[in-house]
């Protein structure tokens, strides 16, 4: 059996005192850690995970609620846990530079420390399949803030399809890059629609007949999605929920 547990839930900016984007799937043959916002490890420790049990970090894009946790997971591994697994990290081009850079903006350079794990930096390839430890991804381009680099992925183990959009407002070819998943993560920051690099209800709302997929989960939801009742027939994601796969 296969699960996802929703780590961090909110936007960028905590919306209704949620965490920022982390979601750990756990398979039968291991498990990795989907976006790494900057309140992860609280997330982690709320949700009774231990961090040694993550084998890899997929990283959507270049925002610091969804990677500028990453910095101090690895301080805490290797400080804290006395890690000794070896822990990769995957994401779009650049991923090495940008962690490194995040880390000595925030004041914990990593440069020069001399980590008790092996730490492997891999760019995902868009357009061809990529093993990662215990999953497969295809990571696909979305419709976001160009200069974060963003992707979306399809995350596969067994006959296990998960598809995360990370963050994007909408694009025409979002419904065929998630089609056959058991369950799609699907960002909706906004109620209505208003910045267009994010997705809102009322698109999605518009557009669901378009969706050839299993299970939809909202998530990233801003102040005024978070305030909804009505969620228009959508499942919606919140911290600390475990959703059986």
């Amino acid at each position: 059996m296969s699960e996802l547990v929703c780590v961090g839930t909110s936007d960028a900016f905590g919306a209704g005192g949620r965490r920022q984007s982390a979601y750990l799937l756990r398979t039968p043959s291991g498990t990795v850690l989907l976006d790494c916002g900057q309140t992860t490890l609280t997330g982690l420790s709320s949700c009774d995970v231990n961090r040694a049990e993550i084998e890899g970090i997929v990283v959507s894009h270049f925002h610091a609620d969804h990677f500028g946790g990453i910095p101090l997971f690895l301080l805490a591994a290797h400080y804290a846990d006395q890690r000794r697994a070896p822990l990769r990290i995957a994401g779009p081009p650049g991923i090495e530079a940008r962690v490194y850079e995040a880390a000595d903006a925030l004041g914990h350079s990593l440069r020069g420390e001399k980590l008790g794990f092996d730490l492997t930096f891999e760019e995902l390839p868009t357009g061809r399949s990529f093993e990662f430890g215990p999953v497969t991804l295809d990571a696909f381009e979305t419709f976001h803030s160009p200069d974060a680099h963003p992707h979306g992925v399809i995350v596969r183990s067994g006959n296990l399809r998960l598809a995360y959009s990370g963050d994007t407002g909408w694009f025409d070819s979002l419904p065929s890059h998630v089609a056959g998943s058991d369950l799609f993560l699907c960002e909706c920051t906004q109620w209505k629609q208003g910045f267009e690099y994010h997705l809102s209800l009322e698109v999605l709302a518009d557009r669901r007949a378009e969706f050839d997929c299993g299970r939809i989960v909202l998530t990233h939801l801003g102040a005024e999605m978070r305030a909804q009742e009505d969620h228009a027939g959508f499942d919606v994601a919140d911290d600390d929920v475990v959703i059986p796969l």
